[in-house]
């Protein structure tokens, strides 16, 4: 058996293998050479043509692909917003932690500091200046507004009447309702103890009633298809007249004061009193009073129906608005924020559920409600007694007419409240208007016992004018025997006029 020691148990090494053990260890720390990164412009020193692996030059195609290959991406620090740019990635860093409520906080909070959202970490080159200037294509590109009642042409409105009445007798009180039109074209005015028609179609004058003793004429309605007119008196009587024979055809008493102001609603006259009370008449029957509706302090000087009769508004010497249901005898809401009594209390023709109420001398305002909310929707300070409203249905306006210290109509658009013209309209103080029934003409009565005609609201042209357009303007013309050509002070157009100070159609 063979020493073990003489023999080795696994093969010998290979020469090679025992001269590499042989030789000593290097630190290989020392002689590894770091990796050298190539970029599109070379070190200095170094030849950009030359490979340094091989040490031989590089063709034109080969620098090409090798410096695309290794280029990096290098971000132009001083185009950065460096606090954007930080605010945005702890932003995404903390959306999974944060909750909603606190992301939003700290978006404000960015925002009031300045800080840009969601804006580009990495920039390319910096951002183009802005103009400081207004860009002006923005201006003069925009598309243009749909024509509408508003922003179509404008019209020419005349300051000056196209007709003048006498109207000898005219009470001057703030709280009646002593002039109506309706849709036969009559115009009703009481004036003292009479009631006379006007025909707008042909200029005739008639005298519908005279009353009895000391009483006097408080306010005129006229139904909805202008049949029959309803007369309030200072006795606090109520009387229905027929307009065709001329002739009364019942009388509804019972209020213990004067009936300032009434409103129509089918066969429902409502009718408000001095004592604050309003009663539905109900004219059908002989028991004319069907409801009482209490809630006013102070005399009912504004009153007037909805068109769809569902609703009915009233105002007050006690500085309230109350808004009525049809089924109910207490005020669906009251509104308080006039300071001095309501006369003038308009629906929107084209708005079911708008409404406009002004204030006397102390107040002053318009304010329009939303009846359905019972929201505030805007005001105007017109800066006087306003006495009426009159909503026009061929443009988004209205009419008001004032009282002191301007004496005055004024139209304003909807629902920007901007004023578009002043009519200087009387001496004194208007105190009642009416609308035509093609809605183009305003009557006015004012205290200087004249009635005036204002064609505010003229329709647009189309293919002609209306038939009743046609009839106002040929009224408005005037004949020989009840007008007269008058210049005014100031070279305007000259008005007709009555040219006798009593009219020859009073007896």
């Amino acid at each position: 058996m063979a020493d073990s020691a003489s023999k080795p148990a696994f093969s010998p090494r290979s020469s090679r293998q025992t001269k590499a053990a042989a030789r000593p260890l290097k630190d290989e720390r020392a002689t590894q050479q770091p990796p050298r990164s190539i970029s599109r412009a070379a070190a200095p020193g170094v030849d950009s043509g030359s490979n340094p692996a091989r040490g031989g030059p590089l063709s034109p195609k080969a620098k090409k692909t090798k410096a695309a290959q290794y280029d990096r991406f290098i971000p132009n620090r001083g185009a950065m917003d460096m606090a954007s740019s930080q605010f945005n990635i702890a932003r995404s860093d903390g959306e999974r932690s944060l909750d909603g409520a606190t992301m939003a906080y700290q978006e404000e909070v960015a925002r009031a500091c300045g800080v840009a959202l969601n804006k580009r970490i990495l920039t390319f080159k910096e951002e183009a200046p802005t103009s400081e200037k207004e860009d002006l294509r923005q201006i003069y590109s925009r598309p243009a507004l749909k024509p509408n009642a508003s922003t179509g042409a404008r019209r020419r409105i005349l300051s000056t009447p196209e007709r003048v009445l006498d109207a000898p007798g005219l009470v001057d009180d703030y709280y009646l309702n002593l002039l109506d039109w309706s849709m036969g074209n009559m115009l009703a005015i009481g004036l003292d103890q009479s009631v006379y028609l006007w025909n707008a179609s042909t200029g005739d004058v008639s005298s519908l009633c005279q009353l009895e003793g000391e009483a006097y004429v408080a306010s005129v309605k006229w139904t909805a298809d202008g049949s029959y007119l309803a007369v309030g008196t200072s006795e606090g009587d109520v009387q229905i007249w027929d307009s065709e024979s001329q002739s009364k055809i019942r009388s509804m008493p019972g209020h213990q004061a004067r009936v300032g102001v009434m409103s129509w609603e089918r066969h429902i006259l409502s009718s408000g009193c001095r004592d604050g009370s309003i009663w539905n008449h109900d004219v059908r029957v002989a028991s004319h009073k069907v409801s009482e509706l209490i809630a006013h302090s102070g005399e009912v000087c504004g009153l007037t129906w909805r068109s769809d009769g569902a609703l009915l508004a009233s105002g007050g010497n006690d500085n309230l608005v109350n808004i009525w249901d049809a089924r109910s005898a207490v005020p669906k809401f009251t509104k308080t924020q006039h300071t001095a009594a309501v006369k003038a209390l308009a629906w929107s023709p084209w708005q079911l559920n708008l409404l406009a109420t002004g204030g006397g001398s102390y107040d002053r305002h318009v304010h329009f409600w939303n009846t359905t909310t019972t929201a505030r929707l805007s005001s105007i300070d017109t800066g006087s007694q306003v006495t009426s409203i009159q909503w026009s249905s061929e443009y988004r306006e209205l009419a008001t007419s004032h009282g002191f210290p301007h004496n005055h109509l004024a139209i304003w658009s909807y629902p920007s409240l901007a004023k578009i013209v002043d009519i200087p309209a009387h001496d004194t103080r208007v105190l009642h208007t009416a609308i035509s029934p093609d809605g183009q003409t305003v009557a006015t009565a004012a205290s200087d016992e004249s009635l005036k005609f204002w064609r505010i609201f003229e329709a647009r042209s189309k293919s002609g004018k209306s038939g009743k357009a046609e009839a106002i303007s040929a009224a408005a013309s005037g004949s020989d025997s009840y007008a007269h050509s008058a210049a005014s002070s100031a070279g305007a157009s000259a008005s007709a006029s009555l040219d006798i100070s009593r009219p020859s159609y009073i007896r």
